[in-house]
């Protein structure tokens, strides 16, 4: 046995980082290191290629440690190590005796609690029988308008064991009382209920673009709502601050952190001028954060969260700075096509949350942009969050992204970013003034703006779809729920009910009012009949909504319309690849074409390759095809671009494309009949427009 130890450092002796950037310097040949090396988020924050000692963070300790201010590294010492994370999956189908089947099923496959979205006619506080409900009834959430209904989608369940967080929108006074109906129903204690009401009416107006009051005072509600709360159950929060309107139509991390700051001191500032105190409202308040693919960003976004809203609490005196966060994976990342790809980016978003130490995660089934998911999709779903945690242990480390020294300045550099915007917003008035002037919305459209030029020239590639796209793959369809018949059947069982045409008493505010809503739930009201009886009238503030658009959008608008011209002409549009000269001349600049032309619906006519332009002409002439791409090597081009490109336009061709820069060879190319090049860092989605509008196949 030998007493000797291995040590690296014995074969591998230290480097000096100027050493190593000498020597990287010499490999670049003149190109400039920060242009090579240096890569730059969305934010403005610089990514360095190698982190070191020297970019430890200054000060003692600078990140504390976890359960210790300034709360980086999480509000509690040991963080999920004992309990692990709490999975809270969303339910919204419109059907309620179809969502406690799957209610049931996410409780017995591992979820500890859910998240109920109610359709968008309670979102906007409508009540059934109002003239403008009638669509929005069974949209995009449960058909759940009084006790009896929540009693039916929550069959069975066992309330005093699971956390019940409401999505309730505008209408979150009598959604709240309708649920503590259901408590009291069920004489479930005041101590033992758990949930969270998550009253946002900026949010609600930021998303929908109105709301049944003046926002001023639905802000005023919530405040209301929150006092109630905190004096009457314990374990139940009142407020949220849901970021995810922003997140969704391309909002950076810092803005996403500013954006939800100046919303929570919006709503700290009405819930103390409530007679709350500070810690009280603090406590309140729960944050609900999207994140998405990017996860050494969503981890830093998640503790420079924290750090914000710790400096904040601070600065108002608050004893208690800890924050509560509910973390989702983004709908802006979700794709309908190649909807298996989704598996990797919420498990990519899982893993960052985890690691970012969120309280609670919904984990998004993959066919989510597709419609409502099925029992299978469900099941990876919630089985994503639960092998990361019970197999992989994520859970089991506080904080595992404290010390490195990349993850720790950029926590710092987002920070202090989201810092500066939410002094800006402040200085404008604050969140709901932001919003009524269009602030919000020019922030995200001028921070998106580079984005959305990225995925256009394909730099910020989409698996699936702006890369790698399959014509023929199969779509993920599930039959949908037929609205038309439930919202019959609830419009007329709900017009049959004793006093339904009659208007409600009104409701006035001050003393007791909430527990007179609560009443009026427990007597069989509907939620729309509450918010009627408290004075709501649906679109009585509006703004034009944030606009929400998923990155592959602008690609998958060109799929589907490649997807009704073959349904309506038996074929997609079509492209014949003229590759020249032997394969391994034209393979890698056709394989390049074949990726580019199928993100946009063209079916790639391939071949074998042509010796000559005559070859190649009576291909084209043969396949039928408008469009022709040549494809070969540059040593080739010197020789065959000109003479293909005039073959082909007089064999047909109403647009010659060629793969690869023209560089000075443009002019000369262009005169022998070549329409558009295609090379790294064009306009993809540019091209593929213009070309689907030349072929009429998308509409001008």
């Amino acid at each position: 046995m030998t007493e000797t130890s291995f040590k690296i450092s014995d074969d591998f002796p230290p480097v000096e980082y100027q050493t190593w950037r000498d020597s990287v310097e010499a490999d670049l040949k003149g190109v400039p290191f920060e242009r090579k090396l240096v890569s730059h988020t969305y934010e403005g924050v610089d990514i360095q290629p190698v982190y070191t000692l020297a970019d430890q963070l200054a000060g003692y300790d600078p990140t504390g440690f976890p359960g210790a201010a300034p709360l980086v590294r999480g509000s509690r010492p040991l963080g999920h190590v004992l309990s692990g994370v709490d999975l809270r999956q969303e339910h919204a189908h419109p059907d309620l005796k179809v969502c406690n089947e799957v209610i049931l099923g996410d409780l017995q496959g591992g979820v500890t609690s859910l998240q109920l979205r109610l359709d968008r006619a309670t979102r906007c506080g409508a009540d059934l029988d109002d003239a403008d409900a009638a669509p929005m009834i069974g949209d995009d959430g449960m058909m759940a308008y009084s006790v009896d209904d929540f009693e039916t989608a929550l069959k069975d369940v066992q309330l005093s064991l699971v956390d019940l967080a409401l999505d309730a929108g505008a209408s979150f006074i009598p959604v709240a009382a309708t649920l503590a109906a259901l408590w009291q129903r069920h004489e479930i204690s005041p101590e033992t209920a758990r949930g969270a009401f998550n009253a946002d009416p900026l949010k609600t107006l930021a998303e929908e673009g109105l709301l049944p009051t003046d926002a001023k005072s639905a802000i005023a509600d919530m405040a209301s709502l929150a006092a109630w709360t905190s004096k009457t159950f314990p374990k139940v929060t009142a407020v949220s601050v849901d970021t995810s309107p922003y997140h969704d139509s391309g909002a950076t991390a810092a803005e996403d952190i500013a954006f939800a700051m100046s919303t929570a001191v919006q709503y700290l500032r009405a819930m103390t001028d409530a007679g709350m105190s500070i810690d009280d409202a603090a406590d309140q308040i729960l944050f609900r954060m999207s994140l998405g693919t990017h996860h050494f960003l969503a981890i830093a976004k998640l503790r420079a969260a924290r750090q914000v809203w710790a400096r904040i609490l601070s600065a108002c005196g608050a004893k208690k700075v800890g924050m509560k966060i509910h973390s989702r994976t983004g709908n802006r990342v979700m794709t309908q096509r190649d909807p298996y790809v989704n598996l990797l980016r919420n498990s990519v978003s899982a893993f960052a949350a985890l690691i970012g130490g969120v309280d609670s995660i919904t984990s998004i089934p993959f066919d989510h942009a597709a419609g409502l998911p099925d029992a299978f999709s469900r099941r990876i779903a919630r089985n994503t969050v639960l092998i990361l945690q019970e197999e992989s242990h994520l859970h089991r480390v506080m904080d595992p992204a404290g010390g490195s020294w990349f993850l720790e300045n950029l926590t710092s550099d987002v920070a202090e970013k989201a810092w500066d915007l939410f002094q800006e917003i402040e200085g404008q008035g604050g969140m709901l003034s932001a919003l009524h002037s269009n602030l919000i919305a020019d922030l995200i459209d001028n921070a998106y703006a580079p984005r959305a030029k990225d995925i256009a020239k394909r730099r910020e590639g989409i698996t699936g779809v702006s890369e790698f796209p399959n014509l023929r793959e199969e779509s993920v369809q599930h039959p949908p729920p037929d609205i038309a018949s439930l919202r019959t059947s609830v419009q007329q069982r709900y017009a049959a009910e004793p006093g339904s045409q009659s208007p409600p008493k009104p409701i006035t505010r001050g003393e007791g009012w909430i527990p007179a809503c609560v009443e009026m739930a427990k007597s069989g009201a509907t939620i729309g009949q509450i918010g009627k009886a408290i004075g709501f009238e649906p679109g009585k503030d509006t703004i034009n909504p944030i606009e929400s658009h998923a990155f592959a959008q602008p690609f998958e608008e060109l799929r589907d319309a490649s997807d009704a011209w073959m349904e309506a002409n038996g074929k997609r549009p079509q492209i014949f690849s003229a590759n020249m000269g032997p394969v391994a001349h034209f393979n890698a600049r056709a394989t390049y074409a074949k990726n580019f032309f199928e993100a946009g619906g063209f079916e790639m006519l391939e071949n074998k390759g042509f010796a000559d332009a005559g070859a190649v002409a009576a291909a084209f002439t043969e396949s039928g095809a408008q469009v022709a791409v040549i494809c070969s090597s540059d040593k080739l081009y010197a020789d065959l671009a000109e003479p293909v490109a005039a073959a082909l336009k007089a064999a047909g061709a109403n647009k010659v494309i060629l793969a690869g820069h023209p560089g000075e060879n443009e002019a000369a190319w262009k005169s022998a009949g070549v329409d558009e090049f295609i090379y790294i860092k064009c306009d993809v989605l540019g091209t593929l427009r213009k070309l689907l509008r030349d072929q009429e196949v998308l509409a001008s």
